[in-house]
């Protein structure tokens, strides 16, 4: 067998493979022992019969074009293995010459993982500084506030509804969850809805009706309704007194093993340090691989960019149809956008991922970075045990293996980065 390669534009590679006569011969036997088991002959039992009594069965055709697909799976996946190319998707398989007794000719045009070309990456990090993180005063003093309101008593009262009151209501307009009415409950004049909703609200008693004209907000995800006004059918089903607990030592004490408030006050500071730390690690990385990947030299493989705007598209599917309860048809409807137009805005954001990950990859290769069996299986046991029995029944174990890898083969790569840029 011959295998001739042709580098294409766009991350591609033209392989040409051809295969002997004699290896071709090979092939339709095995097409043909493969299809003795479907092919009837008299006198026979199934798959019993002489091969050349099955052959005269069977149309040239069909042999010839079961044999060359099987010749394109196994030849193609064999190659693909012993080559080590890195292939990315399925192939693009075109049969140039097919024929008994002669060598069988076809080509596979396959996207690959390009070659990447990275800057000074260690001089990036180095100049890459964190930020000092502060906590004030007013973020314990909220963070306890929010406390404070979980642990909050509810009375019903029949007086009419005003700021502070836990209300529940049920709503409607035409123009949003095709008219069906919603059901919400929420702190008067904290529920963050729209401009004159909640106003609207104030004086209304438990089990009144009325209609409330408020304006939807500029960014509205549907975009005909941005900045307009619109009519809510509004019935409050209940409204309850809000009573607070008072903050004090005995308030700490009742939500865990705290000695008091002042106990209180260094555990919500810790804490609000732990997600400001997590969230400046995170942001630092961000800027540490934007910038290596800005000076990086590769050629974009435009079969992946287009993945990933297809998995950013099913995204932005999932959140329509589950947050603001329309069809994914009725939100384009809205918007005055086609599928392929929504699309083609999420280029350059598959672009950037793309980078980001072949940057990564590439980075690893550089640092020699390995991730052993041994730490996959520590780190899977610690997930595992974050799972229901149901939720477990529900995940392919590979899959988790994989992501697993991934995770922690990233997470040293970017401890080598942040080590550099302290």
């Amino acid at each position: 067998m011959e295998v001739k390669q042709k580098k294409l534009p766009n991350s591609q590679v033209e392989l040409e493979f051809e295969i002997t006569a004699e290896e071709f011969a090979e092939h339709t036997a095995h097409t043909i022992e493969h299809l003795k088991h479907h092919v009837k002959v008299d006198g026979f039992r199934e798959g019993k019969a002489p091969t050349a009594m099955v052959e005269e069965k069977l149309k040239p055709e069909v042999v010839l074009m079961e044999a060359g697909d099987h010749a394109v799976q196994h030849v193609y996946t064999d190659y693909i293995i012993e080559s080590k190319l890195e292939v990315v998707g399925h192939p693009e398989i075109q049969i140039v010459k097919i024929a008994k007794g002669n060598p069988f000719v076809f080509k596979a045009v396959v996207t690959v993982l390009p070659e990447v070309e990275l800057p000074d990456y260690k001089e990036i990090a180095k100049k890459a500084k964190g930020q000092k993180i502060e906590v004030t005063e007013q973020e314990i003093q909220d963070a306890i506030a929010y406390m404070q309101k979980t642990r909050a008593k509810f009375t019903a009262h029949n007086n009419p509804a005003e700021k502070k009151d836990f209300v529940e209501i049920k709503y409607s307009n035409k123009e949003i969850n095709e008219g069906k009415e919603v059901d919400d409950k929420f702190i008067l004049g904290e529920g963050g809805f729209m401009k004159g909703f909640e106003e609207g609200i104030e004086g209304m008693k438990a089990g009144e009706e009325k209609e409330i004209t408020a304006t939807f907000p500029e960014n509205s995800p549907v975009k005909n309704l941005a900045g307009k006004e619109g009519v809510f059918k509004v019935k409050v089903v209940s409204v309850q007194k809000m009573e607070l607990p008072e903050i004090n030592d005995e308030f700490a004490k009742q939500l865990g093993a705290f000695d008091g408030l002042v106990s209180l006050q260094t555990s919500m500071k810790e804490g609000i340090t732990m997600e400001k730390t997590e969230a400046e690690k995170q942001r630092l990385r961000g800027e540490i691989l934007e910038k290596i990947a800005e000076k990086a030299k590769f050629e974009m493989p435009v079969a992946m960019v287009e993945y990933e705007q297809q998995r950013l598209l099913e995204d932005l599917k999932n959140r329509i149809t589950s947050s603001i309860k329309i069809s994914f048809e009725d939100y384009l409807t809205s918007i005055k956008k086609t599928e392929e137009e929504i699309k083609d805005t999420y280029k350059k954001e598959a672009e950037k991922r793309l980078k980001g990950f072949l940057v990564l990859r590439e980075l690893g290769k550089k640092e020699g970075v390995d991730v052993t069996d041994k730490e996959v299986e520590e780190e899977m046991a610690k997930s595992i045990q974050r799972y229901s029995k149901e939720e477990l029944g529900q995940i392919d174990i590979n899959e988790l293996k994989e992501y697993t890898k991934g995770v922690l083969n990233n997470e040293k790569i970017f401890n080598i980065l942040e080590n550099l840029a302290k």
